[in-house]
């Protein structure tokens, strides 16, 4: 599977447009001004985004997103591909989740236990997916407001979870135990048989 193609097929299990993809697919860095450069995800951080990721990835007979590290490709990923508003409410979201886990379960999000994490984690996928179905409304009633509004962040979870997808299906682990994957150089086979429930190719 190629980039463009896992692209798109993110886009769909989504629900709308890769956000940074056209960055993605021509492989420039847009944003390598100073402020960019400045934006580094603590340690603690990165561990938040593993556990997320990990919650819609989780291990199974293949390892899940945290084996992948998703976490450190998300910083990379915010930083050099993301528009500033989505950068900010990337960053913002992540402590937004952190809040919203101890006001409903009365802890973090990396102490609850992974029952909790799940329902929260499916309880906020339906929140990003309801907004951003209604994104394009919003914005078109502020326009007639401001000519010059330049358009409302993306919700932050679509983005974490775009990212997550992305990061574990082009890593190692996600490429040779998610996927099947025979090293190249090796033999060409035109006509391989497909089995109902084989894993795609990397």
């Amino acid at each position: 599977m190629d980039r463009r193609e896992l692209i798109k097929q993110i886009a769909l299990l989504t629900g709308g447009i890769m956000i940074g993809g056209n960055a993605l697919l021509t492989g420039c860095s847009p944003n390598k001004s100073a402020k960019n450069e400045k934006i580094r995800f603590s340690q603690q951080q990165q561990d938040l985004l593993n556990e997320i990721g990990d919650t819609i990835l989780p291990p199974t007979k293949s390892p899940g997103a945290k084996a992948a590290n998703v976490g450190a490709f998300m910083e990379i990923m915010v930083r050099d591909c993301y528009e500033e508003k989505d950068q900010q409410a990337f960053i913002d979201g992540m402590k937004k989740l952190d809040e919203a886990s101890k006001k409903i379960h009365g802890n973090g999000f990396m102490t609850i236990n992974a029952q909790q994490k799940l329902a929260f984690i499916q309880q906020l996928d339906k929140e990003a997916s309801d907004f951003q179905a209604k994104k394009g409304e919003l914005e078109a009633a502020e326009r007639k407001k401001d000519k010059n509004f330049a358009g409302l962040p993306n919700h932050y979870f679509i983005m974490i979870k775009q990212l997550t997808l992305l990061g574990y299906f082009t890593s190692e682990v996600g490429c040779t135990q998610a996927m099947r994957y025979t090293p190249a150089p090796g033999r060409y086979e035109g006509d391989v048989p497909y089995q109902k429930g084989d894993k795609a190719w990397a």
